[in-house]
């Protein structure tokens, strides 16, 4: 099939350069030269596995192309996905929409013929029927615009996989006179035959999908790290106690990892977004339980900083301390509302010589924290370290050698912000180990 794809952020880029693998012929648009000029070059603008080859074979063989122009995406294909972003709104938990409707603003009056727009970008529901009214009333005599919505469930780290093999497919139709399952049970075909689940529902239950998937994986973390605000009260161990509830298969080891908590560009602002939905809509009390869930997660970062200053006997002015990793997660080079980068913040704002060190993400985080000092290895940052403070779990750090390890630092005292280590292996070490929700 031919298709386009408007936006090219993380989700636009990734979708487009998939849909390319999967053999259709697609054109990525977007208003941002820079980033069109980048990827025409083959050069993905972030840090993703596997997109850049995903990326590179779409060019060579002629299925996949970039442009600024809308002119050339309403000539292009009369099948477009909408992939551009829903931040919070300044000042509010809103989710902001005017790049959603920005696209349709400059789309829909140049299209002729019958057109299906897929949304796949996070909103608040009921945006779907909100943008199909403006398509309507900026379509041409003669021309039929359908919104349908195609929510994304990518992981940062694992987008190719999870776009050309995903756990599921959900499709959200307008009722009455509709071709937008038709034409996404053709755009997914490989999936399809793999036995991938297809779930066709109306506009409302697919736009609450995403969401209502982000919230509950947020609130069980959020979950664990309260428990483990008693564990350490308590002297209990929360890691045996989340392996101990995970075996209960209504409850799953996954996402019970007690440790700083969730960051990004997705969960935060998606479970806030979804409050401020919730009490638009007059369900004020419904999702009132988010509001704690959000507030657990952000009290793990001044709980690690609190941790740190114990460490270092009570105050970290002049103190050296390394924090590997400023991702708001491993594989990734994304540092939005990162916890990681926010200890760091926090430690140097309190007097300590922060060091940073991250595979993929300090360029990223030089732009947000300049005046943080980054070094280029994690033995450079390492070196003469009064604390060591583990925040993102890259698998660099969750393997290093412990014995190594402490004849690069000052003093050998670990805080491991992820609780990934073999703590063991680094107290046998000579290591004072530190966890968060555990006692050592």
């Amino acid at each position: 099939m031919r298709m386009t794809v408007i936006g090219t952020g993380y989700l636009g880029a990734t979708h487009a350069a998939c849909m390319a693998e999967l053999g259709h012929e697609v054109l990525g648009v977007d208003v941002d030269e820079a980033k069109i000029a980048s990827l025409s070059e083959g050069k993905v603008p972030f840090y993703e596995p596997g997109l850049p080859e995903v990326l590179a074979r779409g060019a060579e063989a002629g299925r996949l192309g970039f442009s600024t122009s809308f002119e050339q995406a309403a000539a292009f294909a009369s099948v477009h996905f909408l992939g551009v972003g829903t931040p919070q709104q300044k000042g509010s938990y809103a989710a902001e929409l005017r790049f959603v409707r920005s696209a349709i603003e400059s789309l829909v009056p140049l299209l002729e013929g019958e057109h299906v727009i897929f949304g796949k970008s996070t909103v608040p529901v009921g945006t779907a029927a909100e943008l199909q009214e403006l398509a309507d009333s900026l379509a041409r005599p003669g021309a039929s615009v359908e919104i349908a919505w195609n929510p994304e469930f990518l992981r940062e780290g694992y987008a190719v996989r999870d776009t050309i093999t995903p756990d599921r497919i959900v499709v959200g139709v307008r009722a009455g006179d509709s071709r937008a399952e038709a034409i996404a049970r053709e755009v997914y075909a490989t999936p399809l035959a793999q036995g991938t689940p297809f779930i066709v529902s109306n506009l409302a239950t697919a736009e609450l999908v995403k969401v209502s998937a982000n919230a509950f994986l947020a609130t069980k973390i959020s979950f664990i790290n309260a428990v483990s605000e008693v564990c350490e009260a308590a002297g209990a161990d929360v890691t045996v106690l989340a392996d101990a509830i995970g075996y209960d298969d209504r409850i799953g080891r996954k996402f019970l990892g007690a440790g700083l908590g969730f960051g990004g560009g997705c969960l935060p602002k998606d479970i806030r977004a979804f409050m401020a939905r919730a009490g638009e809509l007059g369900a004020n009390e419904a999702l009132t339980f988010l509001r704690e869930v959000d507030a657990i997660n952000m009290r793990r970062r001044e709980h690690m900083v609190q941790l740190a200053k114990k460490a270092c006997g009570g105050s970290l002015i002049g103190t050296s301390v390394t924090v590997l990793g400023c991702a708001f997660k491993p594989n990734s080079d994304d540092v939005r509302d990162s916890p990681a980068l926010n200890v760091a913040g926090q430690l140097s704002l309190q007097g300590a010589q922060t060091t940073v060190y991250d595979p993929q993400a300090m360029s990223n985080a030089r732009a947000i924290f300049p005046t943080l000092h980054y070094a280029d290895s994690a033995a450079e940052a390492l070196q003469g370290a009064d604390l060591v403070v583990l925040a993102t779990e890259w698998r660099e750090f969750v393997e290093l050698d412990p014995v190594a390890t402490k004849q690069l630092v000052r003093t050998p005292v670990i805080i491991d912000g992820r609780n990934v280590l073999d703590a063991s292996a680094w107290i046998d070490a000579g290591w004072t180990y530190k966890a968060l929700g555990r006692n050592f």
